[in-house]
């Protein structure tokens, strides 16, 4: 019998939402925590959630969250007795892992053994062959010639999946149709994995089409005891990256079910796995089964398991890191309910999901019977550049798949995040879909029915929409010129406003008189090309705390709001809208179709400046160049007119919607 670890404080080497999920755990069953922190993480949730905190390096995370010395020397600092990777990052790092060992550390994971025999796909699917567990028919050989490769592929059959035999998210893996499309895209997925892992070692295997990615959760101890806690259905993703996932699966059957729990604890016990493990495979329609990988460490959809299990696998992984025997046999795991879960991210899916940087202007996570988020949000907050861009879990448990499925699309229509684009609405869509609700959804069905899809382009602003825009400005504005009272003891409403909402621009007329305590009266909207809208009948109550109580046509309801600079965020049934108040531009022309303000697109860096003060330019000339995620995005015209203000310089740092120039539009 192994014995027991003494543990009084954890530091958790990660960020973000699971450095805070793993210190609320920790914090609950009686320990001390510690955050460390990179330099643009000074301010994060984490780092204040913990006991103690320290800095770790700058921003990039080969300076910080993966620099094995700094972390050390900070759990040396601290005084912290074990350490938890999280997942990314030193997760699934064996020397960390070593390194922890070698420090008198406990390191809340799997042994290295395990970790080295996993980390491998090509070892991995060996000794997965060797415990009888079912593979995907493929090449895991050690020669890793190109000639070689085709042989193989041609004997496999195509389509023919090439993956790196490291790493994992996609990165180094293809699908080859044909013998040509294989010798194409051998050395770009060797070149990828290499950059990717420091290992441009592939393997190829069978593409199974339109299969199911199921993964079975396995914990294990270190007195030999495995279990299986059901399994979890991400068969929705893009680009290999999981979006919905769920548990149990629509599509597993209890014998399904016992079959894959089963040969996923011989997949552990073949590596002498010890904590917190998922085991991935992929199953085609006949629900046949491949083992895929094995994941060393919690996975970021556990909390559906937790839902449906009553179980605390966080609780679990310090439990038996301590040298704990597992808290439940398999005879007493039970299934209750339904969870599912969604990766909100900041990106935008209308420019083809494009990660985005800014400032948190208002987050609010909407409450409620069987929902859960965790997540990294706070008012203010900076999303840097820096980091991945999934911000938060958003987490439905129901009495069945209906109910929790009816319950996250709320949650995900009542929460707001302005301030950074993200993909939420996107994600109520998906779930909102007739085929995911019937259980039908297969790893290509985003590619299938979301491409194309009217979720996917720009946003555009009703009437009322606009009306709501200006009433709520007029209203904020007033308040802001009287410090002794809200805006609600003004008597009089009423202004010229210009508005730009994305590429639309409007002239609103709010011709208003207070009714009590309360905003009514007339709007009038133009935009070019457009016959004047009049909107009657809308009444504005009450703002407060961000949230807009408004009335049309006697029916009442509330929006939540964001006014930053001047300009106005807006929960709108037709998305999150957001209003630049550009009044003090020229009239609206017939033709016009921007505001002459260049921005930022996100936090990044100018590298070129291509226009000067005073120069003439035409609507789409180059003005400058900025890098952002490691990409170079051309700022461009966005009407006729004359260049006015050049705000930065080659080499700045900028901030996300920063005005970086302004153009004169030409008077028509």
């Amino acid at each position: 019998m192994s014995e027991q670890n003494a543990i009084n404080t954890i530091l958790v080497a990660n960020r973000g939402e699971i450095a805070c999920r793993v210190i609320r755990t920790a914090k609950s069953l009686g320990y001390r925590t510690v955050a460390v922190y990179s330099q643009a993480d000074a301010n994060a949730l984490h780092v204040q959630a913990a006991d103690k905190a320290v800095c770790i390096g700058p921003a990039e995370v080969g300076q910080s969250y993966l620099n094995m010395p700094a972390i050390l020397d900070a759990v040396k600092r601290s005084g912290a007795d074990a350490v938890h990777p999280g997942y990314g990052f030193m997760s699934e790092n064996a020397e960390f892992a070593d390194a922890c060992s070698a420090a008198g550390v406990t390191f809340i994971g799997p042994p290295v053994k395990a970790i080295d025999m996993m980390g491998n796909k090509r070892q991995a699917k060996l000794a997965m062959l060797d415990a009888g567990v079912p593979c995907i028919p493929g090449y895991s050989g050690s020669d890793q010639s190109d000639d070689t490769m085709v042989r193989e592929a041609n004997e496999i059959g195509y389509p023919v999946m090439i993956k790196a035999t490291a790493g994992g998210g996609g990165r180094g893996m293809r699908i080859a149709h044909s013998e040509s499309e294989m010798r194409e895209l051998i050395g770009s997925a060797r070149s990828e994995a290499e950059n990717a892992f420091g290992n441009g070692e592939i393997i190829l295997e069978k593409a199974i089409v339109e299969p199911r990615h199921i993964e079975i959760q396995v914990f294990a101890d270190k007195h030999g005891n495995c279990v299986y806690l059901g399994e979890r259905d991400c068969s929705i993703q893009r680009r290999h990256q999981k979006v919905v996932e769920e548990a149990p699966s629509p599509f597993v059957t209890p014998e399904l079910r016992k079959a894959m729990g089963e040969a996923a604890v011989r997949t552990a016990q073949a590596c002498d796995y010890v904590g917190a493990g998922t085991v991935e495979f992929l199953v085609d329609h006949e629900r046949n089964f491949y083992f895929l990988e094995m994941n060393t460490r919690l996975q970021v959809e556990h909390p559906v398991t937790e839902l449906i299990t009553g179980t605390d696998l966080v609780a679990w992984q310090i439990k038996v890191a301590a040298g704990e025997t597992l808290p439940k046999s398999q005879d007493e795991i039970q299934l209750n309910g339904h969870a599912m879960e969604v990766r909100l991210y900041a990106e935008d899916p209308r420019q083809n999901f494009l990660p985005q940087t800014g400032d948190v202007a208002l987050w609010r996570q909407a409450d409620g019977d069987g929902l859960r988020c965790d997540h990294m949000l706070a008012d203010g907050q900076t999303v840097s550049p820096h980091y991945d861009p999934m911000l938060a879990k958003m987490i439905a448990w129901g009495e069945d798949r209906a109910d929790a499925t009816r319950r996250l699309k709320r949650m995900l229509e009542d929460s707001v995040l302005f301030g950074v684009e993200n993909n939420r609405h996107f994600l109520a869509k998906v779930i909102d879909n007739n085929i995911f609700k019937a259980g039908g959804a297969t790893t290509a069905f985003l590619a299938d029915h979301f491409a194309e899809d009217a979720s996917m382009q720009a946003l555009n602003a009703a009437s009322e929409d606009w009306a709501l825009a200006s009433m709520i400005l007029s209203a904020s504005n007033s308040a802001q010129h009287d410090s002794r009272s809200n805006w609600s003891s003004f008597e009089h409403h009423s202004g010229n406003y210009k508005l730009r909402q994305g590429e639309n621009l409007a002239d609103v007329t709010l011709r208003s008189n207070s009714r009590g305590s309360t905003i009514a009266g007339e709007v009038v909207i133009l935009q070019a090309e457009q016959e004047a809208a009049t909107v009657n009948n809308l009444e504005l109550i009450s703002i407060e705390d961000n949230r807009a109580l408004f009335s049309r046509d006697g029916v009442q309801q509330s929006c939540w709001f964001a006014v930053e600079s001047g300009n106005l965020y807006l929960a709108s049934d037709n998305g999150d809208l957001y209003f630049e108040d550009i009044s003090r531009l020229p009239a609206l022309g017939a033709d016009q179709a921007g505001s002459g303000q260049i921005k930022a697109v996100m936090d990044g860096a100018i590298v070129d400046i291509k226009a000067n003060v005073g120069d003439s330019v035409q609507k789409g000339d180059l003005i400058m160049v900025m890098e952002a995620m490691k990409m170079e995005h051309p700022m461009k015209a966005d009407v006729d007119g004359v260049i006015t203000s050049i705000n930065v310089q080659a080499g700045d740092q900028v901030k996300s919607k920063q005005l970086l120039a302004e153009v004169q539009p030409n008077e028509e």
